[in-house]
């Protein structure tokens, strides 16, 4: 007779089934709709805000600012938002929907799960608050409040293009780990190297920064 899990690996399984549901929730929108859920949420935030320039996005959907421009220069190519400097003060970029935007967003599903979206709408009000404060619960005990967090499924592919992800999607699917799928991506943008850039590129994973670590006093 196997032993029962304890209340700490309970919490884990129940913890890693939602990270499982949630990004098979991220790989169907992509599949689907050919959009990241980063991409989709910060298309909502557009048309929320109706202008708004890239810092003003970034704090809307809880975001870094680097990350952000890069889902708006994806979505600048695709043609679904157009950048236009403000007449009051160039320096000011404001960005906005497109007509191919709406279309989109007019036809993008709901980035919570049709089932769990049924679901909750069953609970009380006071039932759907719980779950919240739960949840904030848990982010604050992971000290998980301080992370770049969107509303959306996974922050895992904010910034690919829609072919970067679908390879991830193929590779993941068939066993490779996201590290191993972003190694991958390194050694198919660089191609060959030499001893001394293995070693920078691992600096970099090291310090982020791609200079030697400092030594301690």
């Amino acid at each position: 007779m196997s032993n029962p899990l304890s209340l700490e690996e309970q919490i884990l399984v129940a913890l890693r089934r939602i990270t499982r549901a949630i990004d098979l929730r991220s790989r169907t929108l992509l599949q689907d709709y050919g959009l990241t859920a980063p991409q989709l949420t910060t298309l909502q935030a557009i048309a929320r805000l109706e202008t708004a320039t890239a810092g003003a996005l970034a704090k809307e959907v809880h975001l870094g600012h680097p990350t952000v421009t890069g889902i708006l220069n994806r979505l600048e190519l695709r043609g679904m938002v157009a950048r236009v400097r403000s007449d009051q003060d160039r320096r000011t970029v404001q960005v906005s929907l497109t007509d191919e935007g709406q279309r989109v967003l007019n036809d993008a599903p709901s980035l919570l799960q049709d089932q769990f979206q049924d679901e909750l709408e069953k609970l009380k009000g006071w039932e759907r608050t719980q779950i919240l404060a739960t949840l904030q619960r848990i982010a604050d005990m992971m000290d998980a409040t301080t992370i770049d967090a969107a509303p959306v499924l996974s922050s895992e592919l904010a910034d690919v293009t829609t072919a970067e992800a679908s390879l991830h999607i193929e590779e993941t699917e068939s066993g490779l780990t996201t590290e191993e799928w972003q190694a991958k991506g390194d050694s198919r943008e660089r191609g060959p190297v030499d001893e001394g850039d293995d070693r920078r590129v691992n600096r970099i994973k090291a310090t982020g920064n791609g200079n030697p670590p400092a030594k301690a006093k």
